[in-house]
Parts: structure tokens; C-alpha cells; sequence
């Protein structure tokens, strides 16, 4: 970049002492980029998609001229050639006051590959395929992709869209720029094994050695969210010491955690289905957390199953 950042990027607070923000969505082509855009546009967001990173800092002071706008911008392998300015600028942006949220949005590759095959589109990395095979030239376009993007994904709030439905994924997108960014947002995650663990999890628990309540006939349509689940799991000894252990074992780390000037920590505690004992026991460690820590919900079975 010719010019400085120092004289692009405006060092004046908007109206309020609020410093400015905006979200950066990067990530893995097919792994939600437009969905998590179109969330941020109907909160309210100004939403730039493919802006070159090299753009960012005239577009930021352009846009510090409109205070009341937050502003969202998506950044991916389309402007690979400038990708190795990306962790760079954002450190200075960073350093210069500019609050950036950086989410990356990640799936397997055999999730990535069926959606590719659903839609019919091309790779943005993908060549002629013409004497290779379509799939295998897909799956190195795809890890060619992940090495590309393994900087800014080092740095970025990460989030596993293998499993999510659409409305999910707007849902959390939603909550990670609403929640505070001053200091580290804890997030429980309940998960089923049998699914796989999330690709964003910090930290995972298995809680498939406590009693299963799916046993019970009358309790195996519930979830741990309800009230006689609850009661049952809170009743077993062992279910309220693994409690007790996770529970020390966060509140002893988490400093370190927030010096390490982390934004988020995601503690993904998986059972065999996902309805019964890891949701109880996300609902149990959240409410314990929440009145000291930034701390956020998720049931990545059934979040937002009822919702429009």
C-alpha cells in the first residue's frame, strides 16, 4: 500500500465515545459467507462483499464520515493475490483503535464437496477440469483454500457451519457481533458425537459416560432443556461432580485466556444424540457463568428448529 495507515484510518471516536467496529466475514467458499452477510444486513449492518483487502483502510475512512453505520465486509480466496496483506492490516487497524471482529466460517470437506455438488458451482480455485477427476480437483481446491486462509483463520472467531441449518447460522452470527467485545464471550456448545465435534470447539468435553435419560421412555422425547430432564441429571451424583470439575477447571484458565486477548472460547460439551445430557449440561455451566462472563448458548441439533 502506498499511503500510511495512520492517514487513512480516522483516529477520532464517533459521536458517544464509541470506538469503531467492524466485522470481517472470511472463510471457506461454501461455508455460509452469503447467509452470515445477509444476517448482518438485516441487523442493521452496511455490507460489502469481496472488497480487496488493500481497499479496506480508504474504505473505512470513507465510511467514518457515516458514524451511525456499523459495517460488515466479506473477504476471501476471490482476492487470493492480496490475501498476504490481510493479518498484517489487520493488526494495524487493530493497533490504530479500529475494534475488528474477525469470524471465520469453516466446514468439513465432505460437507463442502456435497454443497458444491448441490449448487453446481464452481470453485473459485478450481482449473479446467479436463483430464482430472471433477471430485479429486475439488478436494485439493478445497485444501489449497485452507492453507491460504490458515493466518487470518488463526485469528478469527471460528464457526463450524457443517451441521447448521440457515436459520442457525443467522441466529449465531447474530450473537457474536451483539455480544460485548471488550472482553472474552464464553460460548457452550452442545453437540452428538455421532454428528462429529465442531471444527470451532477450544475446548471439548464427552459427558456420554453420565446416565442417559434417553433410556427413560417417558424423558426420551424431551431435551435437557426441560424440566423433568433436568431434574433427573441433576439428581445423579456423578452428573453434578463433572458440573463441579468443568466449572473450576474454566474459572482457572479463563484468565489466562483473556490475557492471551482472546474474544471468544468455545467449550463444546458432546453426548451421543445431542438432546439430553450435553444441552443440560451447556444450560447448567452458562447459567453458572453468566453473571460474571460475556456467555453465549448453543444446541447445534435443534437451535432455531422452531424458529421463521
Amino acid at each position: 500500500m502506498s499511503a500510511d495507515l495512520d492517514e487513512l484510518v480516522p483516529t477520532a471516536a464517533p459521536a458517544g465515545g464509541a470506538s469503531r467496529e467492524i466485522v470481517m466475514v472470511t472463510g471457506i467458499s461454501g461455508s455460509g459467507k452469503s447467509i452470515a452477510l445477509h444476517a448482518l444486513e438485516d441487523a442493521g449492518f452496511f455490507c460489502v462483499d469481496n472488497l480487496p483487502p488493500e481497499l479496506l483502510p480508504e474504505f473505512l475512512r470513507l465510511e467514518s464520515e457515516r458514524l451511525v453505520r456499523r459495517v460488515a465486509v466479506a473477504v476471501d480466496v476471490r482476492t487470493a493475490g492480496s490475501l498476504p496483506q490481510l493479518v498484517p492490516l489487520l493488526e494495524s487497524l487493530r493497533n490504530d483503535g479500529v475494534n475488528v471482529r474477525s469470524v471465520f466460517l469453516d466446514a468439513s470437506t465432505d460437507t463442502l464437496v456435497r454443497r458444491f455438488s448441490e449448487t453446481r458451482r464452481p470453485h473459485p480455485l478450481s482449473k479446467d477440469p479436463l483430464g482430472i477427476d471433477p471430485h479429486r480437483a475439488l478436494i485439493d481446491a478445497i485444501e489449497i483454500e485452507r492453507t491460504l486462509l490458515a493466518g487470518i483463520r488463526a485469528r478469527s472467531t471460528i464457526l463450524d457451519t457443517s451441521q447448521l441449518r440457515p436459520v442457525q447460522l443467522r441466529q449465531w452470527i447474530r450473537e457474536i457481533v451483539d455480544a460485548r467485545s471488550s472482553q472474552l464471550a464464553l460460548v457452550f456448545e452442545s453437540f452428538a458425537f455421532k454428528r462429529g465435534v465442531p471444527l470451532d470447539a477450544d475446548m471439548v468435553f464427552d459427558v456420554r459416560v453420565l446416565p442417559n435419560p434417553y433410556y427413560l421412555r417417558e424423558l426420551r422425547p424431551l431435551t435437557g432443556r426441560d424440566q423433568l430432564v433436568a431434574d433427573y441429571l441433576r439428581a445423579q451424583p456423578e452428573v453434578l461432580e463433572m458440573l463441579d470439575q468443568i466449572e473450576v477447571f474454566l474459572r482457572r484458565w479463563l484468565p489466562n485466556f483473556e490475557e492471551d486477548q482472546r474474544s471468544y472460547l468455545t467449550v463444546a460439551i458432546g453426548c451421543t444424540g445431542g438432546q439430553h445430557r450435553s444441552v443440560f449440561m451447556c444450560e447448567s455451566l452458562a447459567e453458572r457463568f453468566a453473571p460474571t462472563v460475556t456467555t453465549l448458548l448453543r444446541h447445534r441439533e435443534f437451535d432455531g428448529i422452531d424458529a421463521g
